[in-house]
């Protein structure tokens, strides 16, 4: 086994995120003109992007994707951290990437010179802090083999895979790499299911990810029912403790639990006052992450995650808006 250079590498969608608060009447409206699911992900085109853009609200505009709000999260505890994303070479872009490196992330991908410009994600946040995402995602399908960076994947303890970036063949490609040089390397393979219509897409692929190739799993509770085609969270739960050697397992208000092996950890919910749920898977992994690059115990792990989250809902965007170090003594306390 190869000596980290850095705990954790993810690879994922680099969008920017546009968040604009929405009434439900709002929702609805789009939902029934043009399919817009409240709570989910919808991939859209550009001309869908400007339309949408135009009929929201002004929104606030900060560098996102899954993976990349992640990997602000894991900086903010002291984390050292890479991330491999996909935008052009255009002024979004140069925005994402001084504020990836300005949080303390290596981000080195190569920036596409000709073609689709940077991505995005329009979201809008109704008054129950639920967000609906619509999501152009530009430049950032260009991602393909040819960015993962075998000698960054193999210096990283972990790497890291967002489920939202599998929509593309050569995506899948690219996680096929990037899992194999990690596990050669002797370091671990983590995955997030990120949304259950993405995981609607890809179910069987998934399941074989995560049965083959994936270590440590990252779902909430309605990803990990359409997963497995069943009813119950608790039914997903018994079938996944076979599949992998961990899988962290969010379940909103309910808290977390943590299944390896045998052991079912329950990690009770914080109270938050909810203002927009964007970030907050992102942010539970980030926290977990953390911990086990750390070498903390799982229960401890679950617990930075569950802190990180509560703080991501109880403000508008997906990144952290204190320095998340600050949490670590506050989980060693409770």
């Amino acid at each position: 086994m190869s000596e980290p250079m850095y705990d954790l590498v993810a690879i994922g969608n680099a969008l920017v995120d546009v968040l604009a608060h929405a009434s439900e009447e709002f929702v609805a409206e789009q939902d029934k003109a043009h399919g817009m699911k409240k709570g989910t992900m919808s991939l859209i085109d550009e001309p869908r992007a400007v339309q949408l853009y135009a009929a929201m609200d002004s929104g606030v505009e900060s560098s996102g994707g899954s993976a990349g709000n992640t990997m602000a999260g894991f900086a903010s505890f002291g984390g050292k951290g890479a991330y491999i994303g996909k935008v052009a070479d255009d002024q979004l872009g140069e925005v994402y990437r001084h504020d990836m490196k300005a949080q303390g992330v290596s981000h080195e991908t190569v920036p596409l010179a000709i073609g689709a410009p940077t991505g995005r994600c329009l979201i809008l946040v109704t008054p129950d802090g639920q967000r609906t995402m619509n999501t152009f995602l530009g430049a950032s399908v260009e991602l393909g083999p040819d960015d993962i960076d075998a000698n960054l994947v193999a210096s990283a303890h972990i790497t890291y895979l967002e489920g939202y970036l599998y929509d593309q063949e050569q995506a899948k490609q690219a996680f096929r790499k990037a899992g194999q040089i990690a596990h050669d390397a002797g370091h671990k393979v983590s995955l997030t299911l990120s949304d259950p219509f993405c995981v609607d897409r890809h179910r069987a692929d998934f399941a074989d990810l995560v049965e083959q190739h994936v270590d440590i799993l990252f779902a909430n509770e309605d990803e990990i029912k359409s997963l497995y085609e069943v009813d119950t969270f608790e039914q997903a739960a018994k079938i996944v403790a076979g599949k992998c050697e961990i899988a962290a397992l969010t379940c909103s208000d309910k808290g977390s639990v943590i299944v390896t092996g045998d052991q079912f950890i329950e990690i009770p919910a914080q109270k938050a006052d909810v203002i927009d749920t964007t970030g907050a898977g992102d942010q539970y992994a980030a926290g977990f992450l953390y911990g086990y690059t750390q070498e903390m115990d799982l229960r401890m792990c679950g617990a930075l995650g569950t802190l990180a989250a509560t703080e991501v809902i109880a403000h508008m965007g997906p990144r952290p808006e204190i320095k998340y170090a600050d949490l670590i003594e506050k989980a060693k306390a409770a």
